[in-house]
């Protein structure tokens, strides 16, 4: 039997990242940057105003005062539109807008509440120091620095930087693109009328490759009979990067993904010493230039759900260039007491309830005893799987538990 580092470590071996490509920003959300994005010119290039207000010389509104109120000539209005500064001249003033480029030879921005708003003729009834309301040159960033270095992933904030330097496209990884097979006769879509089985796998695995930062690409279940079963799979390699089956593991006569993927590639089907979850496929398939990695999931949901939080998400973060492949995990203290199979590596969905101050206890959300029996309600009150080691056969109540966070 393989063990579920052993399969784990195979998967994470033939996964790449998916080669860089230039993207305009609105599509490099949620992406992995590629290379340094470098700074080619200070930002700001000159110094602009910080607030609406006059542009002064700071020394000559020392003696203002609400008593001893000033009155400064209002020479030009500048607003953030504008480019090419002016030159503030000795005992005048020049009203700025905020964002607006700096007057040459003003040292400070007197705000609108500290004066009476004059348009012609301002009264200046508090003195400002110099650099008060002034964003300096560069204080965005500055010619030479890698304020975005490779790897990082790109978000709101991220991109507003590179827009702020003038990038309007950037080098990131591509978010994989995920086809998802459920397979099986039996399937039928939700909201369908009539007998079958409901594809519960096929939205929530969506939802999961989605969270990881993939595209996901569900189609409709498709049928055991081999030759429709490859017909699919053979259409679907043109646009994925990555292929999850769900179902058709059993050994049955009926069950005939094994002997459909056998000529496509390289995919094996193996027994992972883990609960739930025993029977598991991976592989690649297609053409050796164009091999496209496939993981062949168990059909029952939960144990699809456990399934590729423990495989198929770190893969498709290392496809993505992530460099952090796995979900925070916590130690936390066993709030009842079961036996573990020995043997293998079981995952017990439970809820995981304290804080880093006090400490964390985990609840498995159903008996550990039965996880084949495990049902979607039980599953769905999870925000964590507890992990329990393949040398581990009782948990005591108050035994430290190494646990996988799902939410938050």
């Amino acid at each position: 039997m393989k063990s579920v580092q052993s399969h784990l470590s195979e998967a994470l071996a033939a996964v790449k990242p998916v080669p860089p490509l230039d993207v305009v920003l609105a599509d490099a959300a949620g992406c992995i940057l590629a290379e340094d994005l470098v700074v080619t010119a200070d930002v700001p290039a000159r110094a602009v105003a910080a607030c609406d207000g006059y542009a002064v010389h700071a020394d000559e509104t020392y003696a203002a005062g609400p008593a001893t109120p000033l009155h400064m000539p209002v020479v030009h209005d500048v607003w953030s539109g504008s480019d090419e500064p002016l030159r503030l001249v000795a005992g005048q003033s020049i009203r700025v807008s905020s964002g607006a480029t700096l007057p040459l030879g003003a040292d400070a921005v007197l705000p609108l509440d500290h004066t009476d708003r004059g348009s012609a003729q301002v009264r200046v009834l508090r003195p400002v120091r110099p650099g008060t309301n002034i964003r300096p040159p560069g204080v965005d960033a500055r010619a030479g620095e890698v304020p975005l270095p490779a790897g990082l992933r790109l978000g709101a904030r991220q991109i507003s930087l590179a827009a702020a330097l003038g990038r309007n496209r950037v080098r990131v990884h591509p978010r994989p693109r995920v086809v998802i097979v459920p397979v099986g006769d039996e399937l039928v879509e939700p909201g369908h009328r009539g007998g079958g089985v409901f594809n519960a796998n096929g939205q929530a695995l969506a939802i999961a490759i989605a969270d990881a930062g993939a595209i996901a690409i569900p189609v409709a279940a498709v049928s055991d009979d081999r030759a429709t079963l490859r017909e699919m799979l053979e259409d679907q390699l043109v646009r994925a990067d990555l292929v999850i089956t769900t179902g058709g593991l059993s050994e049955g006569t009926h069950d005939t993904l094994k002997d459909v993927l056998g000529p496509l590639g390289t995919v094996r089907f193996d027994h992972v010493a883990m609960s739930p979850g025993l029977r598991q496929g991976f592989g690649v398939v297609g053409p050796e230039e164009d091999a496209v990695p496939i993981f062949s999931l168990p059909g029952h949901p939960v144990a699809a759900q456990i399934s590729f939080e423990v495989f198929v998400r770190p893969a498709l973060r290392a496809m993505a260039g992530h460099t952090e492949l796995f979900r925070a995990s916590v130690p936390a203290y066993a709030n009842s007491a079961w036996t573990s199979p020995a043997g293998k590596r079981e995952f017990v969905p439970a809820r995981l309830t304290g804080s880093p101050d006090d400490g964390y206890l985990v609840t498995p959300v159903a008996d550990p005893a039965s996880l084949h029996q495990l049902s979607l309600s039980a599953l769905a009150g999870a925000n964590a799987l507890a992990v329990i080691g393949e040398d581990q056969t009782d948990v005591q109540l108050g035994s430290r538990v190494h646990c996988l966070v799902l939410e938050g």
